[in-house]
């Protein structure tokens, strides 16, 4: 219960998160003490917190087993691959308990998007706490860090309200031991987070006004805050903070060859837009907001790696994973020159493609059925690889003349008969433009010290059509998706093609393994319920039974093979549940909080003793949180 931090009080040691380009403000400035009435007294020491956010976002996609696997495999668009072990997730309505370990080593890590949330808004409240303690230059510097706050607040409560729903809304510093939080309404929680959001949209700078890369500016607020309106079901606003960052004047969709591959006819914008050295090039005009990771840093995971590679490449190379129709081990991951069965590896496949495990592992809806253009250049190759882009490259096998040495490797035999011994962990194809990170210290690479897009131009579009669909302007919302489709080089949809699932289609095609899918199709879940528009199913929805039928379970029963039937791994069954459109809240916060009381979500034990949430209401201040 201790890694329960929202009850803990903040004292901040200067943060050190930085990136390999020399832009200062991640510069670590070392004040003579590290008490708060020392170091918040300027926009420096406020800063040193709002990078502690930033680090903290950070942790969600970096290190083995980030916490960023449970949103795909939550998902339509991917399982949990890794069938070697127990206490993995898979057989959800079984496993995802309030009680159960989620945090554990390399099965999950689930659960710190709980401690992890309440770590940032703790630090985010300190700032908001004390933005009149601080000396300030002008009023647009206070109010840039202040706004800067208050996005990092919104994107974790916005993160939560759509994974947990209904939780604890802290607005203040907490300055000493507290056990009496309540557990405050979803709606309401947003209703805030937009108001806060809108005050930061007048503030934070822009990149022209010299905001760094990595840090908040001020396309990223906007393009938060259209995703806060669409959760509200205000359509018309949504199309207003998505047009601010669309018609800024600073950030467009790159159409044109940029970067370290400019002039390699093999590659595209496609494979230039997603190469780690191209991320924060001052070209990149379709970088909103960007993780950044440096090799030389060391404190508290800052050198952590982007571990892609790791976690969403098949285990091609596993021990007898893929036989050769002769029956032999086909292909190995040790790097060029290492000694298989005493031979020298000659084929290096393990340096072009990365070592995975296939813990990330595609649905066939990723995989194929997404598809429906042959012209999409992120589903051809050298973007997109299929295993029979793969060669059998075992040395073993030239040893013995084996006639599949260095030919593609085949699923079936001439019978008929399957060749890879585990189809869910070692065969599957993947987007390898994205997921391709180099590490030179390692030969075996799995993801290096690489930066990531946290938000991108192409999912404003795409939140846009969004917003216009669900208003009925089918015409407005098909323009939107052919500006992504028609930079991937894919024929345009006509308006009556449109509707809810072709977009999250084209988000699957577009933002796979960079959307926290699991989040985004429970806040459309949400509205379809909120709303009760008829979804492209046929089904209207209600907040009545949100617990026992949702948009969320439907669509992954429509779309991820795996859940809908049910299908069987080494130990497990794979399933999902209704309910699990909310995952449960930890039993150890509850407990824990012996003077108050935090609901439990419905479906899960403990959901029978809960109480009216309480509401945040307007114009009381920071801490008006009543009961209703």
């Amino acid at each position: 219960m201790k890694k329960f931090k929202i009850i803990s009080i903040l004292i901040v040691m200067m943060v050190f998160i930085g990136i390999r380009c020399s832009e200062d403000f991640l510069t670590p400035k070392p004040l003579s003490f590290y008490a708060p009435e020392n170091t918040f007294v300027d926009a420096n020491g406020l800063n040193a917190a709002l990078i502690a956010c930033l680090r903290n976002a950070r942790h969600e996609m970096y290190g083995d087993t980030p916490p960023f696997i449970s949103e795909g495999i939550f998902s339509d668009i991917a399982v949990e691959g890794t069938t070697d072990k127990t206490g993995v997730h898979m057989d959800m309505p079984a496993q995802i308990l309030p009680n159960e370990n989620m945090d554990y080593s390399d099965r999950t890590k689930l659960g710190r998007y709980w401690t992890e949330a309440y770590n940032r808004i703790k630090y985010a409240n300190v700032v908001i706490n004390r933005i009149d303690v601080a000396k300030w230059k002008s009023e647009a510097e206070r109010n840039n860090v202040l706004g800067k706050a208050y996005f990092h607040r919104a994107n974790v409560y916005y993160r939560l309200v759509n994974q947990y729903g209904d939780v604890p809304f802290i607005l203040t510093e907490i300055m000493e031991p507290k056990l009496d939080f309540y557990t405050c309404t979803r709606e309401s929680i947003l209703r805030k987070i937009k108001k806060d959001l809108e005050f930061a949209a007048l503030w934070v700078y822009t990149d022209a006004q010299g905001c760094p890369i990595g840090d908040i500016n001020n396309a990223a607020v906007n393009h938060l805050l259209t995703k806060v309106n669409l959760s509200l079901g205000e359509f018309d606003d949504a199309i207003a903070s998505a047009n601010a960052v669309i018609n800024d004047g600073v950030h467009s969709l790159m159409t044109t060859r940029f970067g370290s591959y400019k002039d390699d006819p093999t590659h595209d914008v496609i494979w230039d837009l997603h190469q780690e050295e191209n991320k924060a090039l001052a070209e990149n005009k379709e970088r909103i907001w960007l993780f950044v990771c440096s090799e030389t840093l060391t404190e508290d995971g800052a050198s952590e790696k982007l571990t892609v590679m790791r976690q969403a490449v098949p285990y091609w190379g596993g021990a007898g994973k893929n036989k050769t129709p002769t029956g032999q081990t086909g292909t190995t991951d040790q790097p060029l020159g290492a000694k298989v069965g005493g031979k020298a590896v000659e084929i290096d496949l393990v340096a072009k493609y990365g070592r995975g495990i296939g813990r990330f592992r595609p649905s066939p809806y990723s995989q194929f059925d997404v598809w429906d253009d042959p012209n999409d250049k992120r589903h051809l190759y050298p973007n997109w690889i299929t295993m029979e882009n793969l060669v059998y490259n075992n040395p073993v096998l030239k040893s013995l003349g084996d006639p599949y040495y260095n030919k593609p490797l085949q699923k079936y035999d001439a019978t008929g008969g399957i060749l890879c011994t585990d189809t869910i962990r070692s065969w599957y194809n993947w987007p390898h433009y994205k997921l391709f990170v180099i590490d030179p210290t390692n030969p075996m690479p799995q993801g290096g010290n690489g930066d990531w897009y946290a938000f991108r131009l192409a999912e404003t579009y795409l939140l846009r059509a969004e917003a216009y669909c669900w208003k009925g302007d089918l015409t407005n919302a098909a323009a939107d998706v052919n500006k992504v489709r028609n930079r991937a080089g894919c024929a345009s949809y006509t308006p009556a093609q449109i509707n809810i699932g072709t977009i999250l289609d084209e988000r699957n095609r577009e933002l796979y393994y960079e959307e926290p899918r699991k989040t985004e199709l429970t806040r459309i879940a949400y509205i379809y319920a909120m709303t009760g528009i008829t979804c492209y199913n046929g089904k209207t929805y209600s907040l009545a039974n949100f617990s026992t039928d949702n948009f969320w379970y439907d669509r992954i029963i429509e779309k991820n093979k795996f859940y809908r039937d049910q299908v069987k791994a080494p130990f497990y069954n794979y399933r999902i549940a209704e309910w699990i459109v909310l995952w449960p809240v930890p039993t150890a916060a509850i407990s824990a909080n012996s003077l108050g009381h935090i609901n439990q979500n419905l479906g899960y034990p403990g959901a029978e003793t809960n109480i009216t949430p309480m509401k945040w209401v307007d114009g009381a201040g920071e801490g008006s949180i009543v009961a209703q």
